[in-house]
């Protein structure tokens, strides 16, 4: 399959959310520039190759029972649905960007379950934390990605796979009590949360918040990549009012001013929290990094 996108396209900032660091077995590049991911879909896994051209055209191919839903989804994944025509820079800083990266667009799998496993997972403890559990369940519960996807290429585990875990693997896998339960209760009802990315924006967003342990932080974690939501801002994350606070005013906030800074992007205020950290802005470091905990020590 050929795609030409009608707008201009950065392949790596559209497709960076969806990356869980750069070990994560679910999407990962090769040495040919081919970028491959894997999802689950409602007729089984499957795997997708994305290669961009010099003109601007990308190759898209798949494999598995997924396949076709994987390729009727690219167009939506790159940000053919994502709309930012009435997206005003309220911030220099916001502007500047907008202008220097025109290809960042917010795109969307259409896949709520798949968004759900990492965010959970990256509920309350380091990054290097999430995403180490996140690598082991893959490798452990993860079907091998179909097709010729690099060798460790995994699909995410699916419901079925979650709900057979027992308890002393998620303690090996470094997930604590209420992680699990969260991902237990997701499981449970999998197949009636996928509607929430029908519903999208705030309704979409309550309708994920019913099940036990998704919150506000994880709901819009899972809102940002399942149906590219540009108002689904992550209150409670640890980094997010940091960041947005020295960008734009050159000190730190908390999540109420942070929704204060935010509120005349309504209703695209993620869509300006992800210009600044696509242009690499950062909270200062003043002192050591926080020590992770190893629940598999416990």
């Amino acid at each position: 399959m050929r795609y030409r996108p009608p707008f201009p396209l950065d392949l790596d900032a559209v497709l960076r959310p969806h990356r869980r660091g750069k070990g994560d077995p679910c999407l990962r590049a090769d040495e040919t520039g081919t970028t491959w991911l894997t999802g689950n879909t409602p007729d089984g896994p499957g795997t997708l190759a994305l290669r961009r051209f010099s003109d601007g055209e990308i190759e898209a191919a798949a494999w598995g029972p997924g396949a076709d839903r994987l390729l009727d989804g690219v167009p939506a994944l790159l940000g053919a649905e994502d709309d930012d025509s009435e997206f005003v820079s309220h911030h220099d800083q916001v502007a500047q960007v907008r202008r220097r990266m025109p290809g960042l667009r917010l795109g969307s799998t259409g896949r709520v379950w798949d968004a759900l496993i990492p965010a959970v997972l990256e509920q309350k403890v380091t990054g290097y934390e999430a995403r180490r559990s996140w690598r082991e369940l893959c490798r452990w519960f993860g079907e091998e990605a179909p097709g010729p996807a690099p060798a460790g290429t995994r699909v995410p585990p699916s419901p079925k796979a979650i709900m057979s875990i027992p308890d002393w693997t998620w303690h090996r896998a470094g997930v604590d009590l209420s992680r699990r339960k969260a991902l237990i209760h997701s499981a449970q009802v999998a197949h009636r949360l996928e509607r929430a990315a029908g519903m999208r924006g705030a309704e979409g967003r309550a309708f994920l918040r019913k099940v036990p342990g998704i919150g506000v932080w994880t709901a819009s974690e899972i809102a940002q990549r399942a149906w590219g939501d540009p108002d689904a801002v992550s209150f409670g994350d640890f980094h997010i009012p940091a960041v947005v606070g020295y960008a734009l005013l050159g000190e730190p906030l908390d999540d109420e001013g942070l929704a204060e800074v935010l509120a005349p992007y309504a209703p695209q205020r993620q869509r300006a929290v992800r210009y600044l950290e696509a242009a690499g802005f950062t909270r200062p470091r003043f002192g050591p990094r926080f020590s992770p905990r190893d629940y598999r020590a416990i």
